[in-house]
């Protein structure tokens, strides 16, 4: 039986959070002198704390209740939140598959949390089996799921996924920063049959809003209510939600750049499997592909020197580069570089 209450740490249900002025005032006035904010200038207000016009947006284009949704400052941010809510410093420990993403690694770091990395199997998916003797630990109380996963950039099968939050009686993060370029349907739809499931993505991929750095977590009220406890009282600038809000009220734009990005992403991949310097090209459900390479750390260097920068992921993957679909222009360059080498 999943109970909540004995995966939080006992400081954090003992927190009072801190309450600030627009927490105590949440209408509208003509004349603000609760804040001590300056009266002059454009951004001289603070911003919503709850994000609350932002998610009434995804509210209606997911059809999830705005009480189940957290905003954070990047999805870095709800990372080291889960941590510092579920994850007792010195005592408990993460689980995560590898290679997957560094924050999982930075963030226990960060807050001395032990981080089992499981080794994803030779085709870059769970192994079960392997991962079954971690779910009995007591100690283990997150699980770090990326999928599609980065940098290998494969969707982790479903199957596996929910043998796992089945089995489990912590949390389960399922980290769907590029899940907008895969053709699946997203685990947020399935909330309601998982109570220990967390889902989160980002504004920073296919809606291009990198810079703005808008994170969101879909879970149960619950946890939502314990994320917005914790949080800083101002975690979201005001600039940045609104980047977010026009962001979903053009929906038209952002289909149509994803469409361009998954369509080079189609043609890069024919072509770059014509490369004789290419020894492996591995499937890919997100908006970059992984190479195996001849020497890639000299075509890294040789690339870098054109002006054009990929990710060297050999250090993770032996012989590997990571590369990003850009614009038909830059991968036309990119391609023109790789076929003089």
């Amino acid at each position: 039986m999943f109970d909540l209450e004995k995966l939080v740490r006992p400081n954090i249900l003992k927190l009072s959070p801190y309450s600030s002025a627009r927490d105590e005032f949440m209408g509208q006035a003509s004349i603000y002198l609760d804040a001590n904010e300056n009266p002059y200038g454009n951004l001289n207000r603070y911003p919503d704390p709850y994000q609350r016009e932002l998610k009434q947006l995804l509210s209606e284009r997911n059809k999830i209740a705005t009480d189940r949704i957290f905003i954070g400052n990047g999805s870095d941010e709800i990372i080291d939140l889960l941590f510092r809510l579920f994850a007792q410093p010195g005592i408990n420990k993460a689980l995560t598959f590898s290679p997957t993403y560094g924050m999982y690694r930075v963030s226990a770091e960060i807050n001395d949390v032990e981080l089992i990395e499981i080794p994803l199997d030779e085709n870059f998916q769970i192994d079960l089996n392997a991962t079954l003797p971690f779910l009995d630990d007591s100690n283990v109380k997150l699980i770090f799921i990326c999928s599609p996963n980065n940098p290998t950039g494969n969707l982790l099968r479903n199957s596996e996924i929910e043998g796992i939050i089945n089995r489990f009686n912590g949390i389960v993060l399922i980290d769907e920063a590029y899940i907008d370029f895969a053709d699946a349907q997203s685990w947020n739809k399935r909330l309601s049959e998982f109570p220990n499931l967390i889902v989160t993505q980002t504004f920073s991929k296919a809606r291009g809003l990198a810079a703005a750095r808008l994170g969101i977590a879909y879970s149960n009220s619950e946890i939502i209510s314990l994320l917005n406890k914790l949080k800083p009282p101002y975690n979201v600038s005001s600039l940045n939600q609104q980047a977010g809000i026009e962001s979903l009220k053009n929906e038209s734009e952002v289909n149509e750049q994803i469409q361009r990005i998954t369509s080079e992403r189609t043609r890069l991949l024919k072509e770059l499997s014509a490369l004789a310097l290419v020894q492996r090209i591995y499937p890919t459900d997100a908006n970059f592909i992984l190479l195996e390479m001849e020497n890639a750390n000299d075509v890294y260097l040789k690339l870098t020197q054109k002006g054009i920068v990929v990710r060297n992921r050999s250090k993770i993957i032996p012989n590997t580069l990571r590369i990003s679909i850009g614009t038909e222009n830059e991968n036309n360059l990119l391609l023109t570089e790789l076929n003089q080498l």
